[in-house]
């Protein structure tokens, strides 16, 4: 699944492609279920003429700003993605691996903006889990409106975000998982902070001791930050992140240090995590 560095990347190629043309030309597939139920015709209607000012992200939300409401929104859901003729499509890091820039439109095209300089951008959903909307004032509107603090941009001071752990029974994992609380963090990012600030997945998040509460802020932060540095390229991670290793289940599978790796269900997800240094 994208997570917050990938939508990050994505953002700033639609701004390198987008903002400041004006959009000439709009193709919408007729899939009720992406586009949650607004007609293909209204969507182009919504777009068609209007000027791209801004691209902006709240977690792994994206949306256009442009010079009259509504805006387009965009959550790339499982397999989602945004892609550009002119350069690469951003690089999930969980398939590790890009998609092909030889066909297009892509495969699974979803909604293909054409700018009147002749740039284009398309929205490609395989599996139709993502979603496209049309939102008036989309940061007050739902979904983003419920979500939590943007991993990236608006990491709560070491107070604030100790509050906001210290009612939650849940584990942590669970909690770093809940959009609710940090927008953003998906399942590997939760993973790495875990096992950079060495805290057990599955320890109950209001147990954590204020030492604990430093190092995972601390770590969401550097984490997130160096992926995004990184425009989402795995292969640019520093070497000793867990996520190198992480990926496979396999019973042998160990950290670059050598720590073996285990792997259970946490929060309804798949956890790598190693034992011998998270506590």
């Amino acid at each position: 699944m994208p997570e917050l560095p990938d939508v990050e990347a994505a953002r700033l190629i639609a701004r390198r492609v987008a903002v400041g043309r004006r959009i000439t030309g709009v193709w919408c597939a007729a899939d009720p279920i992406v586009f949650e139920g607004v007609s293909p015709a209204r969507f182009r209607r919504a777009l068609l003429g209007r000027q791209v000012l801004a691209v902006r992200r709240h977690g792994k939300h994206l949306w256009f700003a442009l010079d009259r409401r509504p805006w387009p929104t965009f959550h790339f859901g499982m397999t989602g993605g945004l892609h550009t003729p002119s350069g690469p499509s951003v690089k999930l890091v969980s398939s590790r691996r890009r998609d092909r820039r030889d066909v297009w439109p892509p495969r699974f095209t979803k909604l293909r903006v054409t700018l009147d300089d002749g740039g284009e951008v398309a929205l490609a959903d395989a599996r139709r889990l993502g979603r496209i909307r049309l939102r008036h004032d989309p940061p007050r509107e739902p979904p983003i409106s419920l979500l939590g603090f943007d991993a990236l941009r608006q990491l709560p001071s070491p107070a604030r975000f100790r509050g906001l752990l210290r009612g939650r029974s849940a584990p942590i994992k669970a909690v770093l998982l809940d959009q609710g609380f940090a927008a953003g963090v998906g399942n590997w990012i939760a993973d790495e902070v875990l096992y950079q600030a060495r805290i057990d997945p599955r320890r109950r998040a209001q147990t954590l001791s204020e030492a604990e509460i430093r190092r995972l802020r601390g770590k969401i932060g550097s984490v997130v930050t160096t992926a995004v540095r990184a425009r989402s390229d795995s292969d640019r991670y520093p070497r000793t992140w867990l996520f190198h290793d992480r990926w496979g289940r396999s019973a042998v599978a160990v950290t670059a240090r050598g720590e073996p790796i285990r792997y259970d269900t946490v929060g309804g997800r798949t956890t790598a995590w190693v034992p011998i240094v998270q506590r």
